[in-house]
């Protein structure tokens, strides 16, 4: 599969669709791998990394998940801003792009397997899907596993179960995260106390592109912080109960507001709409939190016959890398801000505005409004 192809076909888990999809866009699974006889990535040297490649990589490449039409590519080949735009895909993380000799990543046809080479591990195994679907992910990764284990050597220790770089990866090395849309707790001052209560429990709450990144747009991602002394159905089954129960309060907390503050939540909705479908100059933080609350009233029946997937999609191609793939040279600040209200004006022209609820009530009393 060529590059442009690639960016070209949606992934399943960028439809806008699966279980809970009103709340979880993505859920996501991660496994860390390295192999016998090799130093971790970190302490290695170009030729062993190259070597590890050289090796591993056919091995990747015949998995059965990546038969038939793959995006196979050494970092030596691609560019900067072909491997930003992985990032923004989240099929790589930032810490592999910004690496190059002796790496590369493999990603089958649909988008839901993709697997890193010489990253932070030797191998970084990762499924994704839509909505609450970390089940599905873990079968696509743990076949994947299976194959990988049955034909290289891993470096595994009857104790501490897998060995990795880092040590809070050691044991299953299986991070499951998954990736919240959370504008009514946001609006309603409540997630704060949500993060906190997250915290305590030993689970990691990070911004749109994982460690160390904000949370823009109203996007959360959550997951667990421990992978030693927990098998992989457990710490799959104690992510499920946290976001359920984050779904759940997400979900009042929107009820709440269109009984409480359904002006307040039309106006921002309705500017949001005008925003987006008449700009002419749009900064990616902005229009990322345009683009939550666009979300947000499509879902609540506020923005008619809104097409969620159109907006999730359009999440991905306003990012910068996107829209100067797509230009096909680099830009600057304020050429992407014009760019990318040039194209959401146009996958946004057949959007209808948003509908009017019957009597709405008054004016809320002062001080109950979440922007006061």
């Amino acid at each position: 599969m060529e590059f442009q192809s690639l960016i070209d076909h949606p992934s399943d888990w960028m439809q806008g669709s699966g279980p809970h999809s009103e709340v979880v866009m993505t859920s996501r699974i991660r496994l860390a791998r390295n192999l016998r006889g090799f130093p971790f990535p970190g302490y290695s040297q170009e030729a062993q990394r190259l070597e590890l490649m050289r090796l591993a990589r056919p091995v990747v490449e015949s998995l059965g998940a990546m038969q038939g039409d793959r995006f196979s590519e050494d970092y030596a080949t691609l560019s900067k801003i072909r491997k930003q735009v992985l990032v923004e895909r989240h099929l790589i993380s930032r810490e592999h792009a910004a690496r190059a000799a002796g790496c590369a990543v493999v990603v089958d046809a649909r988008q839901n397997l993709a697997i890193m080479i010489n990253e932070e591990d030797h191998f970084r195994i990762q499924g994704i899907r839509a909505g609450l679907d970390l089940r599905s992910a873990w079968k696509v990764v743990d076949t994947a596993d299976s194959e990988l284990e049955a034909r290289l050597p891993y470096a595994f220790d009857a104790q501490l179960g897998y060995l990795t770089a880092c040590p809070t990866n050691v044991g299953t090395g299986l991070r499951a995260s998954v990736m919240l849309h959370l504008p009514a707790l946001v609006l309603s001052e409540q997630i704060n106390l949500v993060i906190k209560a997250v915290g305590k429990i030993g689970l990691a709450v990070r911004g749109l592109y994982g460690e160390g990144t904000e949370a823009l747009g109203n996007l959360f991602q959550i997951s667990n912080q421990h992978t030693l002394g927990e098998s992989e159905s457990d710490i799959i089954s104690s992510i499920e109960k946290v976001i359920e129960r984050l779904v759940s309060s997400e979900i009042n907390a929107r009820h709440k507001l269109m009984e409480e503050n359904a002006t307040m939540l039309q106006d921002q909705v309705g500017r949001a709409y005008a925003i987006l479908r008449f700009a002419h100059v749009l900064q990616s933080k902005e229009a990322l939190t345009l683009l939550s609350m666009l979300r947000l009233g499509a879902d609540l029946d506020l923005v008619p016959q809104c097409d969620r997937s159109v907006l999730d999609n359009l999440l991905l191609e306003i990012q910068p890398a996107h829209l100067q793939w797509r230009a096909g040279s680099e830009l600057s600040p304020l050429e992407r801000d014009i760019r990318r209200a040039e194209i959401t004006r146009s996958m946004l022209k057949n959007l209808q505005g948003p509908a009017t609820l019957p009597n709405p009530p008054s004016s809320p009393p002062q001080g109950t409004s979440p922007h006061e």
